[in-house]
């Protein structure tokens, strides 16, 4: 959803902008002073062709077209737990080819682990209590006898001295001696994946979780479309996994919230782009010129 350069060195607008059109002033001088002829016409013509469609395409990198930012939005009360509508975008997007796979810190964006369902404690499955069952079961004690000549009751063995069994719960399940003892694995952090949202409402690394499905995400882009509203977009990683998710209000969980600090100073260096300065006024307390803003 990002139709900006800004993470993209800008384009090199400006410098890039003047040679160019001084190269083409100098080779159009260079055609009017020189005798006529079709080849020179046609040549000329060629020129102020190129001229044209690279004007065109050096100024859809600036922020003065007459596409307007986004109706804002009053932010939301700022709370731990938060009701957000939430959107989805995907690297293989038209308006996002320009920055392929990258967010606008650099880095690659990431698609968050799979779902798990939702994000709360619930009871165990059965196979998995089955196994806590028998590891806390104690046989009964035997009869106290003073005679030794008694027999005693056999105690069958285990022909295996130690066999090994991985579940996907990331439990082990060992049997030593007979006796089958649970060892927990060591846990696997969560695969965090990437959202874009407006860094004056969720700064840069403010990390979530989402209830419905327990997945974790953190901010580390923006986009356009984005400014001055309270939607987050999450990354997919295909069109597929886009197109499932569509547009949703989600409860979501803030873990860790971002350094607004870092991300006033992060974006102060790209306010030629109006998504941008949008963001920038709002950092800075300005939210009526934030809302004025077009």
């Amino acid at each position: 959803m990002r139709q900006s350069c800004a993470n993209q060195a800008e384009c090199k607008a400006g410098g890039h902008r003047s040679a160019t059109e001084i190269s083409v002033a100098r080779l159009a001088n260079n055609l009017l002073i020189t005798p006529h002829s079709p080849l020179k016409y046609l040549r000329f013509a060629i020129v102020i062709a190129l001229s044209a469609i690279g004007t065109i395409l050096l100024s859809s990198c600036g922020t003065t077209g007459v596409r307007p930012l986004p109706a804002y939005e009053p932010p939301l009360v700022k709370s731990n737990f938060q009701t957000v509508r939430t959107t989805a975008y995907t690297h293989t997007e038209s308006d996002h080819l320009q920055f392929s796979d990258h967010n606008a810190l650099g880095g690659q964006l990431q698609a968050a682990g799979p779902p798990i369902h939702r994000a709360e404690n619930t009871r165990l499955p059965l196979e998995i209590e089955g196994d806590y069952r028998v590891v806390s079961y104690t046989p009964a004690p035997q009869p106290f006898s003073m005679n030794d000549e008694e027999p005693k009751p056999t105690v069958r063995k285990a022909t295996r001295a130690t066999t090994t069994t991985t579940t996907t719960t990331t439990r082990t399940v060992k049997v030593v001696r007979g006796k089958r003892v649970v060892v927990k694995g060591k846990p696997q952090p969560p695969k965090i994946g990437s959202a874009a949202a407006d860094w004056s409402r969720w700064p840069m690394g403010t990390t979530f979780r989402l209830l419905s499905t327990g997945q974790i995400y953190r901010v580390d882009d923006y986009g356009w479309a984005l400014a001055g509203r309270n939607t987050i977009d999450l990354y997919m990683a295909t069109q597929a996994e886009m197109n499932a998710w569509g547009a949703r209000e989600e409860p979501m969980q803030i873990l860790k919230w971002g350094d607004s600090e870092e991300s006033l100073r992060f974006l102060e260096r790209h306010q030629d782009y109006k998504h941008i300065r949008r963001m920038v006024l709002e950092l800075q307390g300005n939210e009526e010129g934030a809302a004025q803003l077009r």
